[in-house]
């Protein structure tokens, strides 16, 4: 059905004072805990109670592999709870737990711990440490109402996952938020068998290395010595050379991923979304449209839940913010862009507090829809009963000769083509401005740097004479051909604003929005998947291919007078590691190994190009 607006609420301010470490201080006792796990591992957790007894409380319980801290019971944290300002003052019983192997707990941490099936005696993962600390959580921690509450971002948001797999009975409500899903197809280090060197990199440097004992101590900061990103990645070198320069084959789980180059049981493992069955707990999924990291991972979370346990509580929320931004700012904006409204604050107030307070107290019922999600373009949200709503309509948007983009499909005869040069030497650029890390902001970023490169392909419509609106998922569906024998394929989805467009107000950056190509939707697909995972083939030189795959979803509105433009480019750097256009395990080829590409796209009757967008009914 056809999305509902929501109501436009006044949201009132929240009469507390600054919440910090000396407020929790005075109304919350601090605790430390060991909890032993049926294999006799402990796992440390700190939990914070409410001074008034009066009364019972729910626990909430945040698993992560990031630290609990501030440790000592003397030390209280500054925030508590998901939405500081709200749950503290309401009145929680907040638990934190360094989760196995981290920090000041037991045992060996393994990255994505996959779950097993029928554990039996001893056997652990994620889905038993969570059980068995809410057990022991509810047994000894007083004066709780047994009810337990499960959330996290990210890596915490893969353990809330994992905690309703197999959950504990006291366990009434989880929301798993950007969670982590699965590592090869679309989360942080692989987006369709591509690697995301910059991201990964730069996590795995200061978070990859051993653990010998249990410590409250953060590892030491990797020195880049560089703050240029694109300088420091490309002088990197091939792979290998990465490894032995500046790890020393020194991070475990970086020389794991150097190993597994294809979809093989290792990556399968890791994979969350096949074990959400049967699903008991109410779950909300949150998630931002523009998260560089676990985009996926919400949206995947969501729907296999949806499929695998239908007519459970499995609810979906996505706003228009970088990766947990929800409860980091008040999501008014994202670098250049801006949304018209304090979004994070109406989730916060309107959507995550009440759910929790429904479950986990017996609040009324909040009524929340199937889905709630911010439409970019007209900044709004709205409500639906399904998602991808079930009105919208899959239609292309072809690539034309002389760089036009249309809803009809070409006529051109024979192998009508554009062709650009690759070379990994000197790769597009994924910003224009590129720092160590991958930046949030890339994900609006203007893509004018990349429009004027002759390694990249530009695509446009005409201005648009009514509001489109594509609500669901973006699909790309190239036919196209390379002179190597592997190829990397990104496609990006832009909309590009009227050169009427007003500048902010004030503007101390001095932006110009006048023609801005604003990135909606970006990913890639490394040539050699185009047709299995598990199988990587090479390109015969010359020969046209089918390569389709998705962008994620989005809903977005491209405003009267916007044009819709499509980039077509090689390499996305150093967002995306580069390709050498040889078929080969790139995690073993030298510099040596890296040649120029002739790529070219096909945009004839025989062989239509396009990208398939969701439009909703009465939207275009």
């Amino acid at each position: 059905m056809k999305g509902l607006l929501l109501p436009v609420l006044l949201l009132a301010a929240i009469a507390l004072p600054a919440q910090d470490a000396a407020w929790n201080r005075e109304h919350y006792t601090k605790y430390e805990f060991q909890i032993p796990v049926r294999d006799g591992v402990k796992l440390f957790t700190a939990v914070y109670v409410p001074k008034d007894a009066s009364r019972t409380y729910p626990i909430l319980l945040t698993r992560t592999p990031y630290s609990c801290a501030p440790y000592g019971v003397d030390n209280y944290r500054e925030s508590l709870g998901p939405a500081p300002e709200i749950y503290a003052k309401e009145g929680f019983i907040f638990a934190y737990q360094d989760v196995r192997g981290r920090y000041r707990s037991e045992g060996e941490y393994v990255h994505v711990r996959p779950y097993i099936t029928g554990k039996q005696g001893s056997q652990i993962d994620e889905a038993s440490d969570t059980f068995d600390s809410i057990e022991w959580l509810i047994r000894n921690v007083q004066p709780n109402n047994g009810k337990v509450g499960l959330y996290g971002i990210s890596y915490p948001g893969f353990y809330t996952a994992m905690g309703v797999i197999d959950p504990h009975p006291a366990l009434a409500a989880a929301s798993p938020q950007a969670p982590v899903s699965d590592w090869f197809i679309g989360d942080d280090w692989h987006h369709n068998g591509a690697f995301l060197l910059q991201h990964a990199f730069r996590f795995m440097a200061n978070f990859g290395g051993p653990r010998k004992e249990p410590s409250s101590k953060p590892a030491p900061d990797f020195d880049f010595g560089s703050a240029d990103g694109y300088r420091f990645y490309l002088r990197m070198g091939g792979m290998p050379e990465a490894n032995a320069k500046y790890f020393n084959s020194g991070i475990p789980f970086w020389n794991e991923m150097m190993e597994q180059e294809s979809y093989n049981a290792f990556w399968k493992a890791r994979d969350l979304n096949p074990h959400l069955k049967a699903l008991r707990v109410p779950m909300l999924t949150v998630g931002g449209w523009f998260d560089a990291e676990n985009l996926y991972g919400a949206l995947e979370v969501y729907r296999s839940a949806e499929r695998l346990s239908p007519g459970a509580w499995n609810k979906l929320v996505m706003g228009p913010w970088y990766h947990g931004q929800w409860a980091r700012d008040d999501g008014a904006f994202l670098g250049d862009v801006t949304f018209g409204q304090k979004t994070s604050v109406y989730y916060r107030t309107e959507i995550e507090f009440p759910f929790f307070m429904h479950f986990l107290k017996g609040a009324p019922d909040p009524g929340l829809p199937e889905a709630s999600l911010f439409e970019t373009g007209t900044n709004r949200w709205r409500r639906f009963d399904q998602w991808p709503p079930g009105d919208s309509q899959a239609r292309r948007l072809y690539f034309q000769p002389s760089g036009r983009l249309s809803f009809e499909a070409p006529t051109t005869p024979g192998e009508a083509f554009d062709e650009y040069g690759s070379d990994p030497a000197k790769p597009v650029p994924s910003a224009d401005k590129i720092a160590i890390g991958m930046s949030r902001e890339h994900m609006t970023a203007d893509q004018r740097f990349a429009s004027t490169r002759p390694d990249v392909l530009v695509f446009e419509t005409e201005p648009l004479q009514d509001d489109l609106t594509i609500a669901g998922p973006v699909t790309a569906d190239l036919y196209v051909s390379t002179s190597g024998t592997d190829s990397d394929w990104i496609v990006k989805l832009i909309d590009v604003y009227p050169e009427d467009y007003p500048n902010p107000k004030p503007n101390p950056k001095d932006v110009e929005m006048r023609g801005y190509q604003q990135l909606i939707r970006g990913n890639v697909m490394r040539g050699k998947f185009r047709n299995s995972f598990e199988k990587p083939e090479p390109f015969t030189p010359g020969k046209p291919e089918h390569v389709r795959f998705e962008l994620n979803d989005t809903l977005h509105t491209f405003r009267r007078g916007h044009r819709v433009m499509v980039q077509v480019q090689s390499t996305w750097f150093p967002l995306i590691n580069r390709n050498p256009q040889v078929f080969t395990n790139i995690y073993n080829a030298p510099e040596s190994a890296y040649r120029k590409a002739a790529q070219r796209v096909y945009h004839s009757a025989a062989m239509p190009s396009s990208v398939v967008v969701q439009v909703e009914a009465g939207r275009q």
